[in-house]
């Protein structure tokens, strides 16, 4: 069945009249952190660890009906202790993940309510995603069946050869940074992410997954504050775009 095919079967399996679609939101935090030099997951950020901010972003997304958190397994009891501590009461399951991203989403989707038609995959160290952005990657997906935040790339690209020597410039008005949550129907992302692990790819997002079945990936404005998390600078970034966003925001995530 070809991508044309496929988006004419979709509507009638998925689609009811006057009901959104119920939507799990998988938050992977699997990784090592070994670029942070300590497991930024739990490290503090504006009062509240990494992960609680994360969590808490979609626990309060009303078009989010429930959130799977996959982590490693030496962390899950401490996840676990998170949730209940936070009272995070979207948080339906806390499982154990894989040794590559592949492996983990691919857990995480498994383990949704059999009621998802769309599933949201966010990194677990991203936690300065705002509602508007989690509100509009799903309503597209609605739409489109897949889709994705990103944003424009504002530097200059150069294509190197194998010596390292400038071969080349990127039109950057093509180029994007691609961010999650990343949100696709639920038997399109779990197909594709069984794919991807049956040929042993290196993906590193969810979307590529997607590519490898040739579906087509809508994309929304994403966010430059939506940064993921991955080196000590980061954090100091993070801790700054929270005191711009205001005491308001302190303990919370932005509306």
């Amino acid at each position: 069945m070809d991508w044309n095919e496929l988006k004419r079967w979709i509507p009638g399996k998925f689609q009811k009249k006057d009901e959104r679609p119920f939507c799990s939101a998988v938050i992977v935090a699997a990784g090592s952190s070994q670029r942070m030099g300590s497991d930024k997951i739990f490290a503090a950020l504006g009062g509240w660890p990494v992960l609680v901010r994360t969590i808490r972003a979609f626990e309060e997304a009303e078009l989010v009906d429930e959130i799977i958190v996959v982590t490693r397994e030496e962390k899950l009891q401490m996840v676990a202790d998170l949730v209940k501590k936070y009272e995070l009461g979207k948080v339906r399951k806390v499982i154990i993940g894989g040794k590559t991203r592949v492996e983990s989403c691919l857990a995480g989707v498994s383990e949704a309510d059999h009621r998802a038609e769309l599933i949201a995959i966010h990194d677990g160290a991203r936690p300065l995603v705002t509602q508007p952005v989690i509100r509009s990657t799903i309503r597209a997906a609605e739409e489109y069946y897949a889709a994705v935040p990103v944003v424009r790339s504002t530097d200059t690209l150069k294509l190197l050869d194998k010596d390292g020597v400038v071969a080349g410039s990127v039109d950057r008005e093509t180029i994007f940074r691609v961010q999650t949550p990343q949100v696709f129907r639920a038997d399109l992302i779990k197909g594709a992410l069984t794919e991807a692990m049956k040929r042993n790819l290196p993906i590193t997002d969810d979307c590529s997954a997607m590519e490898l079945m040739n579906i087509e990936t809508h994309t929304v404005e994403g966010d430059e504050d939506n940064i993921k998390l991955t080196t000590p600078r980061d954090m100091v970034i993070a801790e700054a775009i929270l005191r711009d966003r205001g005491s308001a925001y302190a303990g919370r995530t932005r509306v």
